[in-house]
C-alpha cells in the first residue's frame, strides 16, 4: 500500500492508537479525529483518501457524517462499530459506505479490507471532490450546504440545493431528465 492518508475517526483513544500503528506500520499517513464535528472539519481540510469512522460518536453520529461526506465527496468510508445489526449495516451502506466491519476486528482483516476499498474505488493517491465550489459570484459550500452570491446567503429549498449540487459536480456534462429524477428524488 502507498502513502496513503486515512483519517481514523473514533471516540476511543485505545482504538485510534491500535489503528494508527497498524495503519502506519504499513506506510499509511493517518489523521485523527474524536468526535463527527471534527472529522468533517478535518475531511474539508486535509482530504483524506479514505475515513475510518466509529457509528457512535458525541456531537455528530457516523451515520449524519457517512451522509453528509457522502453528498459531496468519493472519499470511500469504512465504518468501523461495535454495533453487529443488520439494520446498522445496511443503513451505513445505503448512506454511502463502501465497507462496514464490526468491532472486535482483526487488524490484517481490516487492513485487507482497506486495500480492497482502494482497489475498487481507485482513490488512494487521487484528488478527491473538493468540499466547495466558487465560479465568479456564486460560492456553494458543500460541507455546510451553504450557497452564496456575491458573499450573500441564498436560501434553497432541499430540492433546489440537491439540483444545484448535482449540476456543479458535473458541470460540462449533460445530465438527462431521467438521470436528473433518480439523483434527485430517487427511483
Amino acid at each position: 500500500m502507498h502513502r496513503s492518508r486515512i483519517l481514523i475517526v473514533d471516540d476511543d483513544p485505545v482504538i485510534i492508537k491500535l489503528l494508527r500503528a497498524s495503519l502506519e506500520a504499513r506506510g499509511c499517513e493517518t489523521l485523527t479525529a474524536m468526535d463527527g464535528d471534527e472529522a468533517l472539519r478535518t475531511v474539508e481540510s486535509e482530504l483524506p483518501d479514505l475515513v475510518i469512522l466509529d457509528i457512535m460518536m458525541p456531537k455528530i453520529d457516523g451515520f449524519e457524517v457517512c451522509r453528509q461526506l457522502s453528498e459531496w465527496s468519493q472519499i470511500p468510508i469504512i465504518m468501523l462499530s461495535g454495533r453487529s445489526d443488520v439494520k446498522d449495516k445496511t443503513k451505513c451502506l445505503n448512506l454511502g459506505a463502501d465497507d462496514y466491519i464490526t468491532k472486535p476486528f482483526a487488524v490484517n482483516e481490516l487492513m485487507a479490507r482497506v486495500k480492497a476499498v482502494f482497489r475498487r474505488t481507485k482513490t488512494a493517491g487521487a484528488t478527491p471532490v473538493q468540499p466547495s465550489f466558487t465560479s465568479g459570484d456564486l460560492k456553494v459550500d458543500f460541507v455546510g450546504r451553504r450557497v452564496t452570491v456575491a458573499g450573500k446567503e441564498v436560501r434553497l429549498t432541499p430540492t433546489e440545493y440537491s439540483l444545484l449540487q448535482e449540476f456543479v459536480l458535473n458541470a460540462g456534462k449533460v445530465l438527462t431528465h431521467a438521470h436528473l429524477l433518480n439523483r434527485i428524488w430517487g427511483a
